[in-house]
């Protein structure tokens, strides 16, 4: 489409989809009607009345008898065809999935589960996408079966950490003879969670250690001497054992293989904190610790998070604990929470 010409629709455009948002506000789910059902004729539909038109008056200028029965025909199948399309849409439902939260500049799956209330009907030709303020849709087609649950996964990019808001689903059909556009618009009432991108390449981790507050010093990622360990057991994966160790134990004469003890090998809780990234820029300091975030928990310590805007998060381990500190550093220092 030329730019002159989408520069004209555009107001149009935007003036339609702020009278629907106001008609159909956000909601769990939503079911099709002839409330919400909007049609247009498409482009082969205008072709089909031009055609219509011009068999209608040379059928008058001529007296053509055949040209009359042509004409009303094929207007009466447009008009079946309106029908039957209106009856593929109405009456199916439209829900949201789970949401998994995803990290800042990955894409987020939304999936949207259908199904037709009516348990004889079948859903034919249906498209769905995700409407965005910007760009082409990416439409994905789908056919909903009586009787049968059928999900479509959409996808959208969030650019910024936080809550955001599902974008407008658009759902069109063009069945049974695409000659007509039925569409329908729902704003679905779910949010996905973005967490910060983590720096990369990962920085040094520097932490506080909760025994001598203040001091800033490099964490090991290496098994150290205060480790616990025990004898080893049928079944312990080899890369477990402490060589080191068990050669002491070899040599003292009591002939067993030792083995570390535990999945945590740091014992003392540290502290993750904003102060020791020694970045000025919130954001950036975000980033670094988001990464400090992952590295600890790849490596089981246990640690407590000191945020940006003096949030602090109690030192634990553990997949909760890390989704609570992801989720503190993606809403840290915005005005809300959830919009």
């Amino acid at each position: 489409m030329p730019e002159s010409i989408r520069a004209f629709h555009a107001p149009w455009r935007q003036a339609l989809l702020r009278w629907s948002a106001r008609r159909h506000p956000a909601s769990a789910s939503q079911t099709l009607g002839h409330r919400n059902i909007y049609v247009l004729p498409s482009a082969a539909g205008w072709m089909l009345g031009v055609t219509l038109l011009v068999l209608l008056v040379a059928s008058i200028n001529f007296q053509l008898n055949l040209g009359y029965a042509l004409t009303f025909l094929l207007t009466g199948s447009a008009l079946a065809s309106l029908w039957m399309g209106h009856r593929n849409l109405r009456g199916l439902q439209l829900r949201l999935g789970t949401l998994n939260p995803v990290f800042q500049g990955e894409r987020a799956s939304v999936p949207i589960v259908l199904q037709h209330r009516s348990a004889q009907r079948d859903g034919h030709g249906l498209s769905v996408a995700l409407r965005r303020s910007q760009g082409a849709l990416a439409w994905s087609h789908i056919d909903v079966a009586a009787r049968q649950v059928q999900t479509v996964t959409l996808s959208s990019v969030p650019h910024q950490r936080g809550w955001h808001r599902v974008p407008r689903v658009v759902l069109e059909s063009r069945f049974p003879l695409g000659i007509f556009r039925l569409w329908s618009y729902w704003q679905p009432e779910g949010l996905v969670l973005v967490y910060p991108a983590p720096e990369t390449p990962q920085p040094p981790l520097l932490y506080i250690d909760e025994d001598a507050p203040g001091r800033a010093q490099p964490q090991s990622a290496g098994v150290t001497e205060q480790d616990g360990v025990r004898s080893y057991q049928r079944g312990d994966a080899l890369r477990s054992i402490v060589w080191k160790k068990t050669a002491t134990a070899l040599a003292t004469g009591s002939g067993d293989l030792v083995v570390r003890s535990g999945s945590t090998p740091q014992t003392q809780s540290l502290w993750l904190d904003a102060r020791a990234t020694a970045l000025a820029g919130p954001e950036a300091q975000i980033a670094r610790l988001t990464a400090w975030v992952l590295h600890a928990h790849s490596q089981q310590w246990c640690w407590g998070l000191h945020l940006p805007s003096g949030l602090r998060i109690a030192p634990a381990s553990g997949a909760q604990h890390l989704h609570a500190c992801l989720a503190a550093l993606a809403v840290d220092g915005k005005p809300s929470k959830r919009p």
